[in-house]
Formats: structure tokens, sequence, C-alpha cells
């Protein structure tokens, strides 16, 4: 992978981390892929790997509802707090407060516009030690869930998620082998992610027909983006994951090209 390394190289004042594993050869791509960094929302995953898992353990229907709150506890200290429209993607679950919605919506809300409101509603249900419990029984290393969102008092603490590129891709692939609670909770979790209305980075660059079921997420100087890329139906997919560090804030077209054009070398090769 010259062609990606040299790149890569390119941004000597940025931390890019790249992780593949491609299902049909077997072939590992690992470019400074174990670095622990701030995952943003692709921390959301891991949240909907433990919904599947606690729906089929038979502890709610994802068709059950739940009434749409916004006020959170904090894991440092008990104290309550809330989420703010302005730094959340989706909004209109703030206009429904008081009504009901389904565990299913609120997943896939949290996914494919990555609602930060319907995040902690379901890690207020499912439990953030729950969740990370299951990343460790599946043997996910390099991704820690502690907290929701906005978790301001536990942030300050240092009580914070964490994942590397190596660890997300891991996750990822197991979910593309079918492997994540069962065959068929797979497959929707898969159909979720293809549903992703945020497709500036892995996705952007690659041909039409190629399919990307993914989650991405950015805060302040990180961008990120992880998933699976399914180039043809004759071929089995891959899992990539592209964290960074370092890209302007105020400029986040530099991230997503620079992801952009990453995904669309390692395509080339695994195509």
């Amino acid at each position: 992978m010259n062609e990606l390394e040299s790149y890569i190289s390119q941004f000597t004042d940025k931390l890019i981390e790249v992780a593949v594993f491609d299902l049909q050869t077997q072939r590992e791509i690992f470019i400074n892929a174990d670095e622990p960094l701030h995952p943003a929302s692709t921390m959301k995953v891991p949240v909907m790997l433990e919904v599947f898992r606690q729906a089929q353990a038979g502890n709610f229907s994802l068709q059950d509802q739940i009434p749409i709150i916004n006020t959170f506890t904090s894991i440092a200290d008990g104290s309550s707090f809330s989420l703010d429209i302005v730094d959340d993607a989706e909004t209109s679950l703030y206009t429904r407060i008081g009504e009901n919605e389904t565990i299913y919506e609120l997943t896939r809300l949290m996914i494919v516009r990555s609602s930060n409101l319907a995040t902690n509603m379901l890690i207020e249900k499912v439990g953030a030690k729950q969740v990370n419990s299951f990343l460790q029984n599946l043997g996910i290393q390099g991704v820690t869930v502690m907290r929701g969102v906005e978790d301001n008092v536990a942030f300050r603490l240092g009580l914070n998620n964490s994942a590397s590129a190596r660890g997300l891709t891991h996750m990822m692939s197991l979910i593309a082998e079918k492997r994540v609670v069962s065959a068929q909770a797979s497959q929707q979790m898969i159909d979720i992610m293809l549903g992703q209305e945020f497709n500036e980075s892995i996705p952007a660059l690659l041909p039409k027909y190629a399919k990307v079921a993914h989650k991405t997420g950015w805060t302040g100087s990180f961008y990120h983006d992880t998933g699976i890329v399914f180039p043809s139906k004759n071929r089995k997919p891959y899992a990539i994951t592209i964290l960074t560090r370092g890209f302007p804030a105020d400029d986040e077209d530099q991230a997503h090209t620079c992801m952009a054009q990453i995904s669309k070398i390692v395509y080339k090769e695994f195509q």
C-alpha cells in the first residue's frame, strides 16, 4: 500500500489512523491503528450492538415505545444534565419531549442522523457498563464506552469514551461476518447503517454501486468514519475505519476530503 502510505505521509501535522480487514482475502492494513482517540459519534455503534443484544435476550422488543426525555444522569456524581438542540445533528426529537418512540426508531436516528438525544435515551435504557461489557465479550479491544453525550462533569474528570481504528474495524468485521448477537440482528444493524445520511467520507468517491454501511463522527479536531464496504454482489465486503485528529474544526471539508481519498485508494486495492 505504498500509495496509501504516501498519501497519508503528506499530513505531517495530523494523526491519521487506518485499519482495514478484507473478508474476501483476510488481508489486513494497519497504519497508526492503535492510538486511542476521542471516538466522537462512532461510539454510537457499540450502543446499537447492546440494544440488539438486550432485545435478543428478551429484555424488551425493538418495537417497544419509551418516552422521549431530555434529562440524564452524569456518571460522575449523579447530577442531572440536558442536551442542547444546537449541538445535535438531529433535531426532530426535541420537539417531541414527553411523547413516545420505538426503541428501533431511536436506534435508527442515533445511527443515520447521529441523534445525541436518542443516544443518551438508549444508554439510559441499556446501560453504559453493559455496552462496554458486550464489547469485551466480543473480544473487541481498544474501544471503550463509559458514558453518553455531553456529560460534561464526567468529561472534566477524564471519564471519557475512546476508540482505536483497529478496534472499530474489528467491531465492523464481526458485524459483516454476521457474528454479533445473531445473523438476523447483524443484518438489521447493517441495514440501519446503509441508511447513513452523512456520506462525505468513506462513500464519497466510491462508485455508486458500492454500498457502504457506516457511522461517522466528528467533534472539535476529530473527524472519523467507520464502516463496511460492499464493492459488488459477487465479492465479500471489507471493514474499514479512518480516524483523524488535527484537522481544523472550522474547515471540515479538509478532513472529509482526506478520508474520502484514503477510502478510494483502499477500494482500488480491494475491488
